[in-house]
């Protein structure tokens, strides 16, 4: 098994930029970092993913703006690859996929933000892919949501979220959960 860590758009937008505040699970950016530690030590291979809109007028996630860019405690660690994407998965339009299978990498590990939406896209792409995905619950966040079907708190989401990877798309493991599993492989 060779694996890799895809670290899902861990940028500005979910900390500083205040109509996306990540709040669920409370220390899901502490366990980000935590995870990339654990994989550099396994010597895993690290990909940072970045959301770019390509929307006019996009409020969030414009390129080169402070609010696209990488938390700077992410964009102070080096990864082996940085993807820019323009879609919810981090597969659809980019090379992702061709990097991972050239480098014989056959599980892939999410963490990131959103869980239901650009980890959930990755994770299920992932898998339709072929690949052994792994979807750490601690190290993946959201926030609760309201809209014109109704509203979810941001830990119901998450959860929800969770089951639905389980059941078909990923093994999900909490953080303490997988890094034992670096060890072994």
């Amino acid at each position: 098994m060779k694996r890799a860590l895809i670290v899902v758009d861990v940028q500005n937008e979910y900390f500083e930029g205040g109509a996306l505040p990540i709040t669920y699970p409370p220390k899901s950016f502490e366990q980000i970092k935590t995870a990339i530690a654990e994989a550099q030590k396994a010597g895993d291979f690290i990909v940072f993913v970045q959301h770019t809109s390509l929307k006019e007028n996009a409020g969030a996630f414009v390129r080169g703006s402070h609010m696209w860019e990488f938390h700077d405690e992410i964009k102070a660690i080096k990864s082996d690859l940085i993807i820019e994407k323009n879609h919810a998965s981090s597969f659809v339009g980019t090379d992702l996929n061709y990097r991972l299978r050239s480098l014989g990498i056959d599980t892939v590990a999410i963490v990131g933000y959103m869980t239901q939406n650009c980890c959930d896209a990755t994770a299920r792409d992932a898998s339709q892919l072929g690949f052994t995905v792994e979807f750490l619950s601690d190290a993946n966040g959201t926030l609760a949501f309201s809209n014109e079907a109704g509203e979810v708190s941001a830990e119901e989401l998450h959860r929800a979220f969770l089951v639905a990877q389980a059941f078909g798309f990923s093994r999900v493991l909490t953080l303490n959960e997988w890094i034992p599993l670096l060890k072994k492989d």
